[in-house]
């Protein structure tokens, strides 16, 4: 979902102003219901349900709402497809392809599992991952026509949500939103498209004859960082919920990593960051959990980040690496470093050095 007045709109400070609502353009509630008017069946109650009143084109409904009114719509029709496709996606299709994904080594491995579990379930649109030299590439198309018009709402929104979909579980997986370098989708610009640059990419064309959504390919090796306990909570409010994941607009996230980065080598707590917005620890915790993190999240991917940047682009000790990240010794490092590439320090820079000359030469 799409453009939001936040932060972005407001110069820094350290009193943070009235906080403004996350918000969905009307395009993607029009298409969402689409499935809906296509059966002849009145959306107004579950628009009321979900405390949604859309009074034209240019309205924008809260985050959360949308979230709630696609719930509504999928416990409504008994379909987490929306009433879009063939045949009906049976509630507790997302759960399973969550838990087809669960337990994959990397995650190339979990979405090839992913396009795999859709084939069974959704016979209408085909996901495949594809390999290159310097990218990998998501692909998304057709396997019977959706609709008679190739820009109609419903075939807009299906190719949205199945890319929405996969994109946020993924990087649910993975711990971490997954830039997507580049997206083209097979249809002519909707209405809406301002709102891509959040949800998706700012490098979103149109126009083609399939969905293709480009990101590195070093992000297929990374490690699936959720385990069974983390998934039973990440389905609780599942499958609305992904659509508050891994947007480019979620403020208090930014702010606290901010806060964090300039903080370093100190290891400030919750109530410390809650102290310097201003806010009491529960509503910053609250905050975070509406914008799909955490503390501890936000805390251990700035450092992850941090780290694995200086081990590829400095030869800085190790201990002084790990004392300027706010590790209390060296070992606590080392055991964090393993964790995240199954490697010690020394050798994941030993073999950054090695692949060095591959990944500066020239594209071909």
């Amino acid at each position: 979902m799409p453009h939001t007045r936040t932060s972005a709109d407001h110069p820094r400070s350290a009193t943070p102003p009235a906080r403004p609502r996350a918000t969905v353009a009307a395009g993607f509630v029009t298409g969402m219901l689409a499935g809906m008017r296509q059966r002849g069946l009145d959306p107004a109650p579950l628009l009321a349900a979900a405390g949604i009143t859309l009074a034209g084109a240019e309205d924008r409904v809260a985050l959360d709402r949308y979230a709630a009114l696609y719930n509504l719509i999928v416990a409504e029709l008994g379909d987490e497809g929306f009433g879009l496709f063939s045949r009906p996606l049976a509630p507790g299709c997302f759960e399973f392809l969550c838990r087809g994904m669960l337990g994959a080594a990397t995650l190339g491995e979990a979405l090839e599992r992913a396009a795999r579990f859709l084939r069974l379930v959704l016979p209408d649109l085909a996901l495949s991952l594809h390999r290159h030299a310097e990218h990998a590439e998501l692909r998304i198309a057709e396997t019977r026509a959706l609709t008679d018009h190739p820009d109609a709402p419903a075939r807009v929104f299906a190719f949205e949500w199945l890319l929405r979909l996969v994109h946020g579980v993924a990087s649910w997986f993975a711990g971490r939103g997954l830039a997507l370098d580049a997206v083209r989708f097979p249809y002519a610009r909707p209405a809406h498209a301002d709102d891509y640059a959040l949800v998706y990419t700012e490098h979103s064309s149109f126009g083609g004859e399939v969905l293709s959504a480009r990101f590195k390919r070093n992000l297929l090796d990374l490690p699936l960082r959720r385990d069974e306990a983390a998934l039973a909570a990440f389905l609780d409010g599942a499958p609305g919920r992904i659509t508050m994941l891994y947007r480019r607009d979620r403020e208090m996230v930014l702010r606290v990593r901010d806060l964090l980065r300039a903080a370093l080598p100190d290891n400030p707590t919750l109530e410390d960051v809650a102290r310097s917005l201003h806010l009491s620890p529960r509503s910053l915790h609250r905050r975070l959990e509406e914008e799909g993190s955490g503390f501890r999240t936000i805390k251990d991917a700035l450092r992850r980040d941090l780290a694995l940047a200086r081990l590829a682009k400095s030869r800085q000790p190790i201990a002084d690496l790990a004392a300027d990240l706010g590790y209390a010794d060296p070992s606590a490092f080392y055991r964090a470093v393993v964790g995240w590439t199954g490697l010690s320090p020394e050798r994941f820079r030993r073999q950054l050095a090695q692949a060095e000359p591959a990944q500066t030469a020239p594209p071909g």
